[in-house]
């Protein structure tokens, strides 16, 4: 019964997004009103379809219905209700389900939010954003079905409906995250598709108004701080489960989130100059499309096989068709690029030449120091860098096809060209907010950065002094300085300025700021979450420590100024698994800090064990503790993995500290606050307006 209600679902999604695709045409060819309606109403439709059907596969999951294929796949009789749920995104065929869900919850806020408002855009938009669901609903209801039943060759022994199932993957119950992590990727993956829309609705209309740039933006943002924090939480479980210490590793699987990570954050600065000065057109509609298709790609190589990856599902008939699609994508966006961009030209030229009138008027300076032309810089520095973990991601691919012989690209080439780059845009970071738009003078520039490079040299003699004294590390804590210190001004100057013009104290003058300029505030507080990322990856991987340590029950060795007692192991039982915990007594200087158990988690359906590591975790550096090897019999011996690095703990705050830095930019405005926000700025408040 679950399978054909299921089924049916998806199926009547498939109906109501070809009615809304084909809706989406007809109103925004024909300024038809009555078909807009009908693709409105049809998108709703899609949207309460695959929602109800992701909400149907979660049913079948808990009651454990292994008449339904994907349970008898993912599920079992020792599966906790927790587990049951989130084993909907944990094998192929649910992932996609998942991903058509997540799909139908964006088009239901994007249509809401859009409402009657942007008329000559909205039809076309849905007519994109319905095209990519019905890939997703013939992905689902055909090759990628969910919802068939069981086969009774694979369960011999059931007549009709298997007894119990395989049970989930293992790295999916071994963490927490894993009911996090992939949500926020998908939420990310997935929400690229709206702005990709909404770009192809301006190029369809043959028009790209300043006010359509606004929700473009805006929705951009949105799965961008998803992705954000998807990556962030993909780094802690994969510090937290895998016990090797590290939080990246340029896995192909990362690197795939990577991608559009930074095509996205390309995309959302220079959308900032195309509203604020009408340049970088083009470029801001490539980067738009490119953002999808990364995505696209991510969804690809983390679903055909082709990478050999721990986050990467198992080999399908899936990878061929995603290909196609990802070549019918590329195909239609550079169709309209070539054939309906230079519709745009006209408005673009007018809004250059009122610029260029205005700069005129402003007594001069130099165009090259300005806040545009410092994000063009930024923009190509996140270009090469995108191309360059693009190229060495696919490169053992490409070799493979072409010579077919096998390569391998590890950390030390993307660490080579990572390093200088990623310092390149931090520095960058702080060029930006300190130069004003339009152009100004090279001597009022260097002014307006003599304090920031006197914090950057702060930042880098704590650096040496701590004995964190390599040159890239004294470099990136410079740079990490100098960003941080340019943001923050760009926050205390207007602060200073209603203060002295309005007689208002710090906290009235504090508030009045961020609410009035409510988008440039959530800028750069997302800023600070990636300088804290920046902050500790520059520490935590160039000052790592390790060791390796054969223990017997009731032995203290010393390690990076810890004494560590073991205190011998005990077996953990679970109706899921049994884990062996190994416990380690530690102290400092005499005073005792705490107990700390790694364990070993053996599955029914893993023949190896999976490792979770145990860490000690302070603001200024982390313990780790992952276990190697457990003795038999009594395991009155071990080998340890110790691993000591600094400042690990920041990057995990880097997150939330993005994801609200992009909850207050997105946050509505009123209009009596977009209309002050929209008035001149007083003469000396020029450099900080954003």
């Amino acid at each position: 019964m679950i399978s054909i209600l299921g089924r049916t679902l998806v199926l009547l999604a498939l109906g109501f997004a070809t009615v809304g695709c084909v809706g989406g045409f007809v109103a925004g060819s024909r300024k038809n009103r009555t078909a807009w309606i009908w693709a409105r109403n049809s998108a709703y439709g899609f949207s309460a379809s695959m929602i109800l059907a992701n909400l149907l596969m979660m049913y079948a999951l808990v009651v454990k219905d292994f008449s339904v294929s994907y349970v008898a796949e993912v599920g079992s009789q020792a599966t906790p209700t927790y587990i049951a749920v989130i084993s909907l995104w944990s094998s192929l065929t649910g992932s996609i389900l998942f991903w058509g869900g997540i799909l139908g919850g964006y088009t239901a806020l994007t249509v809401w939010n859009l409402g009657e408002k942007h008329k000559e855009y909205s039809p076309w938009a849905l007519h994109v954003l319905m095209g990519i669901a019905i890939f997703f609903c013939m992905l689902v209801g055909g090759i990628a079905n969910p919802f068939s039943p069981t086969d009774p060759l694979e369960f011999p022994m059931a007549f009709l409906t298997p007894p119990d199932g395989r049970g989930p993957n293992p790295l999916l119950q071994n963490h927490w995250l894993m009911g996090v992590h992939p949500p926020m990727l998908y939420l990310g993956y997935v929400g690229m598709s709206v702005p990709y829309s909404l770009i192809c609705a301006a190029l369809l209309a043959g028009r790209l108004e300043a006010g359509w740039m606004e929700p473009v933006r805006r929705w951009m943002l949105i799965p961008w701080a998803f992705l954000s924090v998807g990556i962030v939480l993909g780094g802690w479980w994969s510090y937290a489960v895998l016990g090797w210490g590290g939080a990246w590793a340029w896995d192909p699987v990362e690197n795939a989130s990577f991608h559009p990570w930074l095509t996205g954050t390309a995309f959302l600065h220079s959308a900032m100059v195309l509203q604020r000065r009408g340049k970088m057109r083009d470029w801001t509609l490539v980067l738009g499309m490119a953002t999808f298709l990364m995505t696209l790609l991510g969804t690809f190589m983390t679903r055909s096989g082709v990478f050999n990856s721990v986050h990467s599902f198992t080999q399908s008939e899936i990878g061929p068709v995603f290909l196609v699609f990802i070549g019918i994508i590329f195909s239609y966006s550079v169709i309209l690029l070539a054939f309906r961009s230079h519709l745009l030209e006209e408005e673009s030229q007018r809004g250059e030449q009122e610029l260029g009138a205005r700069d005129a008027n402003t007594g001069g300076g130099n165009r090259f120091v300005s806040r545009e032309f410092g994000m063009m810089i930024q923009n190509a520095l996140f270009a090469s860098f995108t191309f360059t973990v693009l190229l060495g991601t696919l490169y053992p691919l490409i070799t493979e096809a072409l010579q077919d012989r096998r390569v391998s690209v590890g950390a030390p080439f993307f660490d080579k060209f990572a390093l200088p780059i990623g310092i390149g845009i931090v520095f960058m970071m702080g060029v930006g907010p300190a130069l004003p738009w339009g152009r100004t003078s090279p001597a009022a520039a260097v002014q307006r950065m003599l304090p920031a490079v006197g914090v950057g040299a702060l930042f880098a003699a704590w650096s040496y002094f701590m004995g964190f004294s390599k040159p890239y590390t004294v470099l990136a804590l410079f740079v990490i300085g100098f960003a941080l210190w340019c943001n923050l001004y760009e926050l205390i100057e207007p602060v200073v300025q209603r203060m002295r013009q309005r007689k208002e104290n710090v906290a009235t003058a504090t508030v009045n700021v961020i609410t009035r300029a409510r988008r440039r505030f959530g800028g750069h507080v997302a800023h600070y979450g990636v300088l804290f990322a920046v902050f500790s990856l520059a520490l935590s991987k160039g000052y790592r420590f390790e060791q390796d340590f054969t223990m017997l029950q009731g032995e203290t060795i010393s390690f990076a100024g810890f004494d560590i007692a073991y205190a011998g192991s005990e077996l953990v039982k679970q109706p899921q698994r049994e884990s062996v915990v190994a416990n380690f007594d530690v102290s400092r200087a005499g005073s005792a800090v705490g107990r700390f158990g790694p364990r070993m988690n053996y599955y029914p359906s893993q023949r190896e064990p999976i490792i979770t590591p145990d860490v000690l975790s302070r603001p200024s550096y982390d313990l780790y503790f992952s276990l190697i090897e457990v003795g038999k019999g009594d395991g009155k011996n071990v080998v340890v993995r110790m691993i000591h690095q600094p400042y690990q703990m920041w990057l995990w705050w880097s997150g939330p500290i993005i994801a609200l830095g992009t909850l207050i930019a997105v946050w509505p405005v009123r209009e009596r606050q977009r209309s002050a926000a929209a008035a001149p700025a007083p003469a000396d408040a020029i450099g900080a307006s954003k």
